[in-house]
C-alpha cells in the first residue's frame, strides 16, 4: 500500500545560500563560503546536454542533444569530479558519449525500446512507461514493490559484462531519478547514462557505488516511518552479500567538494545531521541482512513443508483430529460405555 505520507517539498532557495548553510553546519568551515557558492553555481548551471520529449509517428520518444559547448563543459565537471575526488566523469567527446548511451540503452532495455541517433550530437530513445521513483518519493507514494523492482532490476543490470570495464558493468549515477518504475508491470528500468565509473575502480566499489547514490536519495526525504523498511526492501532484492559488504564501508556522508555535487542533484533539500543519523543506522542494520534472509527463507521453507502423514480427503470430511469427527463417532458408539473401536489385540 502506498505512503500517504506527504514528504514536504524544499523552498524553492537559492541553492548557494542552501550550499553555505549546510557545509558551514556540516564540514565545519572547511570551504571557504566563496568557493562554496561559487562551485554550486558552477555545478547547478553545468547543462552539458538539453533533453526534450516530442511524438513521432503516435510514439512517445526523448530528444536528448549535446550542447554546443558541452565538450568543454564536460571537461570542466571532470576536473571537479577529480578535485573532489568522486569516482565518476563525463564523456566528454560528443561520440564516445553517443556510443555509450546507446550501448547501455540496448543492453538493459534494447527488448521493449528503440534508440537512434539521427545526427552526430542526437540521440533519440523510446519514452519508457511509468515515472520516475524520484517523483514517487517526493509525493509520498514510493512503496516497497517499487523499490523491491528496482533491486532486482539494478541486480539484473550488475550481471551484464563491459567491454568498457572489461568486467561487469555499473551505472555511475543510479540515482532515484535514473530509475523509471511501471507500475502495470512491475518492472523497474535504468535510464540516462551520461556518467560513467572511472575505470581504476574495483568492480565491488563501483557496484556499490550505484547502491550508494540510490540510497542516499532516499535517506535524504524518505519518511521517518518508512526510510529504514524502504531501503531494506531494495537491498534485499539486490541481494548480491558481497557487494552489500562493500556497500557497508562506503556508507558515509559526502564532504567537502563531494558534498556540493549530491547537495546539487537533491536541490540541498536534507537535513545533513538527519542524514548521517540514517546512514550510521542503515550501515549497522546491513551488517545482519544476511542473517535477516537466512531467517527468512529458513520460515518459509517451514510453512511450506509437507505432512508426513497425508491422506486423500474430499470437501467436508472432518480432519482425524477434529471436533467434529470425535463427537460423530462419540455418538455412533453402541453405549457410553463401549468405545467405537475395538481394543487392539497383538
Amino acid at each position: 500500500m502506498a505512503s500517504k505520507t506527504k514528504i514536504p517539498t524544499p523552498e524553492k532557495s537559492d541553492p548557494r545560500t542552501a550550499a553555505g548553510l549546510h557545509l558551514s553546519d556540516f564540514t565545519g568551515r572547511l570551504l571557504p563560503e566563496a568557493f562554496t557558492n561559487a562551485a554550486a553555481t558552477f555545478v547547478d548551471s553545468l547543462k552539458i546536454n538539453t533533453v526534450s520529449e516530442k511524438t513521432r509517428r503516435g510514439r512517445r520518444i526523448i530528444v536528448k542533444r549535446r550542447n554546443p559547448y558541452g565538450e568543454q563543459l564536460a571537461e570542466l565537471a571532470n576536473l571537479y569530479f577529480r578535485l573532489a575526488k568522486i569516482p565518476i566523469r563525463f564523456w566528454s567527446r560528443t561520440e564516445d558519449w553517443r556510443r555509450w548511451e546507446m550501448e547501455c540503452f540496448k543492453m538493459l532495455n534494447g527488448d521493449r525500446f528503440r534508440v537512434s541517433a539521427p545526427g552526430n550530437n542526437v540521440l533519440c530513445f523510446d519514452k519508457l512507461p511509468g515515472r520516475s521513483l524520484w517523483e514517487r518519493l517526493n509525493e509520498g507514494t514510493l512503496t516497497r514493490p517499487m523499490m523491491e523492482a528496482a533491486g532486482r532490476e539494478l541486480l539484473r543490470a550488475h550481471q551484464f559484462w563491459s567491454e568498457e570495464f572489461s568486467g561487469p558493468w555499473s551505472h555511475g549515477d543510479a540515482g532515484l531519478p535514473n530509475v523509471i518504475y511501471d507500475e502495470e508491470t512491475d518492472r523497474a528500468r535504468l535510464i540516462d547514462f551520461e556518467l560513467v565509473h572511472e575505470k581504476s575502480l574495483p568492480t565491488l566499489a563501483r557496484q556499490a557505488d550505484d547502491l550508494l547514490v540510490f540510497l542516499l536519495d532516499l535517506l535524504a526525504l524518505g519518511p521517518d516511518s518508512q526510510w529504514l523498511a524502504l531501503a531494506l526492501a531494495f537491498l534485499n532484492a539486490y541481494g548480491r552479500a558481497a557487494v552489500i559488504a562493500q556497500l557497508k564501508n562506503q556508507l558515509a556522508l559526502p564532504s567537502g567538494m563531494a558534498w556540493i555535487w549530491w547537495g546539487v542533484r537533491t536541490s540541498f533539500a536534507s537535513n545533513p545531521v538527519k542524514l548521517k543519523k540514517r546512514l550510521d543506522k542503515l550501515r549497522d542494520v546491513a551488517g545482519h541482512l544476511g542473517y535477516y534472509r537466512a531467517f527468512a527463507a529458513r520460515r518459509l521453507r517451514q510453512k511450506r513443508r509437507a505432512s508426513s502423514s497425508c491422506q486423500v480427503t474430499s470437501a467436508g470430511m472432518p480432519m482425524p483430529i477434529s471436533r467434529a469427527r470425535q463427537t460423530n463417532e462419540s455418538a455412533n458408539a453402541p453405549s457410553p460405555e463401549m468405545p467405537s473401536k475395538l481394543p487392539i489385540t497383538k
